[in-house]
């Protein structure tokens, strides 16, 4: 292997525009392409686009409503 090839910086894509993005120190926005794209990543989770599963939620859609379930006859 020569020097340059162990100095190549990883090329990844953005996961706001799907453009190439630097993964490197000299790139502040990393693994965003630029400082636009990671501020609307952060809007995206501030108006909740974006969720994380809590404790026992393993349903692909989020949690369920518990009025939606059917209660049956009691």
């Amino acid at each position: 292997m020569t020097a340059s090839s162990l100095r190549r910086t990883p090329i990844v894509r953005c996961p706001t525009c799907s453009g190439d993005s630097r993964f490197e120190p000299a790139n502040p926005w990393r693994p965003f392409c630029s400082e636009r794209c990671k501020s609307i990543d952060l809007g995206a989770w501030a108006m909740e686009r974006y969720r994380v599963a809590g404790p026992g939620d393993t349903s692909e859609s989020g949690p369920t409503d518990d009025t939606s379930q059917d209660a049956g006859p009691h």
